[in-house]
């Protein structure tokens, strides 16, 4: 086998002959003794002519070639159950885990199932109604459901990706997935993926209980008894895989003496430009209604703390993200088709433990502080004339940076709206006076984003886990409760659908190991 590079003008499909034709050449065979060759890479290319590049591995006709497959689901209707707290891509993915494993997965869900979701997501950005239970944190599918679907970590550090992006092609994603370089589903299309991984889990033998908040886990000889409220399910393993927002649960840890610690976690604004703009400066100028809608990331040092992009959605519209009342917590998504007037991200600083105010202590301290800078965006919108009860504090980007209040703003996705604020002063002064350094330095690399049509808006503070259930390193259990397997990001282990999918894997391969 041999891989190579091929190139070709993006609008200009890369046909059968072509592909063919560079395998023989890289191999320095004839026509006739070629074996398989498949694309296992794309990439855009926006530096001089704007090409699609293409990784392939071309083998010759007597080398074996064995396509990826999955692992098979069993029949588990009778088998061990092992209770997966959380339906989110940790929690989902644990479970067809646990069905190739043989064991039955029990899976609860505080939330409701991805459709009735929808119902409370359009009252929560319509008007300003929190279900704490059901929202675009909170029910089947997780924080992922709704945002876009990316699914970026190419690291195999986790384990093998290939596992992810195949279950979720033959759950219905585009085969695209498999090699785009930042491959992404989108939000219109993810909600029936996750109903599809449902239905295979129940049909082998999974169950799902939906509405069902854990309030309290007892271990003993036998296992572990789990409750949601006066209901009781029983299993010898569980798998903890709650979101990155629940706080209960952590109490419920604290108060159980079980061990429990800080973490960092990032913090920063939402920031949207005209999606036009982004297109002109990430194609150089170059851009064409055919071409992808662009995006971008980058990272920048500032004293010692990472400022960098996050969750980036083309094409994409920024929604409220709060699962208590009385905050302001923002968020972005797009559709598969990314085609939205506007470009969103979260440009947020890095937090470590320390770096918050003395009054903040132990293991809830970046929690703590998390939550009150959300409540700070909350109560100047609603003290300075926000119409809706989760508009937005926001500034223009020059503004922000020059230390002015905006007098006016530009249009935004953001259905409760905006109110002018000095977020300059409502962040924290250490995540402000960073976010106002690095924008001009990000603007020497993308001529044109610093820019006041640019409008930020606060908070974007969910970027992952303040907390951390710390676990053994090699049996993935919790070092106070045994049997137990923290997953994801709730647990302070992952960051996106792919490495929360893999950690969840991971978990529930150990919990098989142990119990076999």
């Amino acid at each position: 086998m041999k891989e190579f590079e091929l190139a070709e003008k993006i609008g200009k499909p890369l046909s059968e002959e072509k592909l063919r034709e560079a395998a023989c050449k890289a191999l320095g065979v004839k026509p006739q003794l070629l074996g398989h060759v498949q694309v296992v890479r794309r990439s855009i290319d926006a530096r001089q002519d704007i090409l699609y590049r293409y990784r392939v591995q071309a083998y010759r006709q007597n080398e074996p070639f064995e396509p990826y497959k999955v692992d098979p689901y069993r029949d588990v209707h009778s088998a061990t159950p092992v209770i997966v707290i959380g339906a989110g891509p940790a929690g989902m993915f644990a479970a067809l885990k646990l069905l190739q494993k043989g064991l039955r997965p029990i899976v609860l869900e505080r939330g409701k199932d991805v459709e009735r979701r929808k119902v409370d997501m359009a009252a929560l950005s319509v008007k300003g109604v929190i279900d704490p239970d059901s929202n675009y944190c909170y029910g089947e599918g997780g924080a992922g459901a709704f945002s876009d679907g990316k699914l970026y970590t190419r690291s195999s550090k986790r384990g093998d990706i290939r596992e992810v992006l195949h279950q979720l092609v033959a759950f219905g994603a585009s085969e695209d997935i498999l090699i785009d370089a930042h491959p992404h589903i989108g939000t219109d299309r993810l909600p029936e993926i996750v109903k599809n991984i449902r239905a295979a889990i129940e049909e082998h033998g999974g169950e799902y209980h939906f509405d069902s908040r854990v309030t309290d886990i007892c271990r003993d000889e036998s296992g572990f008894t789990v409750s949601c409220g006066t209901t009781e399910y029983h299993a010898p393993k569980v798998i903890l895989a709650s979101g990155h927002s629940a706080r209960d649960i952590y109490e419920l840890f604290f108060n159980k003496g079980w061990a429990i610690e800080a973490k960092g976690f990032a913090m920063g604004v939402r920031v949207e430009h005209p999606q036009w703009m982004i297109n002109q400066i990430r194609y150089h100028g170059k851009y064409q209604p055919f071409m992808p809608t662009a995006e971008y990331s980058f990272v920048q040092q500032v004293e010692d703390r990472g400022v960098f992009s996050f969750c980036m959605c083309p094409g994409g519209i920024l929604v409220p993200s709060s699962t208590e009342d009385g905050t302001v917590v923002l968020n972005g998504m797009s559709n598969a088709a990314r085609n939205s007037k506007w470009a969103n991200a979260g440009v947020v600083v890095q937090i470590e433990p320390g770096d918050q105010p003395s009054e903040y202590t132990g293991p809830f301290a970046l929690m703590d502080y998390q939550r009150d800078v959300e409540r700070a965006m909350y109560a100047y919108a609603s003290a300075h004339g926000g119409k809706h009860q989760l508009a937005a504090p926001a500034q223009r980007m020059k503004d922000f940076c020059r230390g002015i209040v905006s007098a006016d703003l530009p249009k935004t996705s953001y259905h409760p709206g905006a109110v002018s604020a000095p977020l300059h002063e409502l962040l924290p002064e250490h995540v402000s006076m960073r976010l106002r350094r690095a924008f001009p330095q990000v603007d020497r690399s993308m001529h044109g984003y610093y820019t006041n049509d640019a409008l930020l808006l606060g908070v974007e503070s969910r970027t992952s886990s303040p907390v951390r259930l710390p676990r053994d390193p090699v049996t993935l259990e919790h070092l106070s409760v045994p049997g137990l397997y923290p997953a994801g990001e709730g647990a302070g282990y992952a960051g996106g659908i792919v490495s929360s999918a893999l950690d969840g894997i991971n978990c529930a391969e150990k919990c098989a190991e142990n119990l076999n």
